[in-house]
């Protein structure tokens, strides 16, 4: 479950200095992987004559628990990795792994370093004491709810929906969205129930999906497509230019990529939004939805692309299989 937060100033400074410490050690895991990778393609009775990597023979692979271990050592070193709470750190060793082993059972996407600013979230993997607070005082501002961060404090948070009871919060990944000027954490829930899994049966409703109509149905129902980019378009060019018009990297610049990132942030969202109405109104209409299964990715690199982007059919087709199970 998402919800908004709002952290004060100093919150709001500390949460970005996380992200960038958590980068930076993202990129140094990285880092070794890759020398220790290169250090041992060299042939065992030649060498480049441009250039070699030299690593020594007995340096053993920079596994996760390797890392993890090498970890401690790094903190000593440098003070930054130590400020960031060390449940945190070591998720971002183990999320660069996860990435590593999901590359070799691909077989594609090696994974890259992080530049600036691409790094946007942290996880707190468990909590001791449940992190949610009561509100203190009745009739609060959005509720009064908070929640407690380890390092961080006590955050104001939006709960506009209750945790189910019987549920216990496992997990909270703190979100950076629209270059860092809006925060949302995403609770992980946990609870020994089990989850009915029905074979299909009952009413079969399929769905078109296209252009002309977001969607048409095989009950001749169609959804007229809500294009909110093509509609915010001249807003998000008139921003853009004004954001090239300034210095790059100076306070100016910075404060016009966030009105951009704000109003592509506020697009996503009303998407977002739209696909999540229509997927439940399907599911009002039928038992069983067959989707046809389309690359839609193929189609969005054609003359068609903006408007293929525009309706989100990926994303929609996520949404409704979550929707139907639910």
């Amino acid at each position: 479950m998402t919800f908004r937060i709002y952290p004060s100033a100093d919150q709001e400074a500390m949460m970005l200095d996380w992200l960038e410490t958590c980068r930076r050690l993202y990129n140094r895991c990285l880092r070794d992987l890759k020398t220790w990778l290169n250090g041992k393609k060299c042939p065992i009775d030649r060498c480049s004559l441009k250039q070699e990597y030299i690593v020594p023979a007995d340096l053993p692979f920079p596994s996760y628990l390797e890392q993890k271990r090498q970890l401690t050592q790094w903190k000593k070193e440098n003070p930054w990795f130590k400020a960031v709470h060390s449940q945190v750190t070591q998720d971002v060793v183990k999320r660069m792994h996860n990435t590593w082993e999901a590359f070799k059972k691909r077989g594609f996407g090696f994974p890259r370093f992080k530049k600036y600013g691409q790094f946007r979230s942290f996880l707190f993997p468990q909590f001791k004491n449940p992190p949610l607070q009561l509100p203190s005082w009745e009739g609060s501002w959005r509720g009064g709810y908070q929640i407690k961060l380890p390092k961080i404090g006590s955050v104001l948070i939006e709960l506009h929906r209750p945790i189910p009871e019987g549920f216990v919060i496992k997990q909270v990944r703190v979100l950076s969205r629209a270059r860092g000027t809006k925060w949302y954490v995403v609770i992980t829930v946990q609870s020994n129930v089990e989850v009915p899994n029905p074979l299909p049966k009952g009413r079969g409703l399929a769905i078109d999906i296209g252009l002309e109509n977001f969607l048409t149905t095989s009950d001749n129902f169609t959804i007229k497509p809500a294009r909110f980019f093509r509609e915010l378009q001249s807003r998000l060019k008139e921003l853009q230019r004004k954001a090239s018009r300034k210095k790059k990297g100076s306070k100016n610049w910075e404060k016009e990529q966030i009105g951009v990132a704000k109003l592509h942030h506020k697009i996503a969202n009303y998407r977002k939004n739209f696909h999540f109405q229509v997927a439940h109104q399907l599911c009002d209409q039928g038992d069983m939805i067959f989707v046809e299964d389309i690359d839609f990715g193929v189609s969005a690199k054609g003359f068609l692309g903006k408007s293929m982007l525009d309706g989100g059919f990926g994303q929609f087709r996520t949404i409704l299989k979550w929707v139907c199970w639910k």
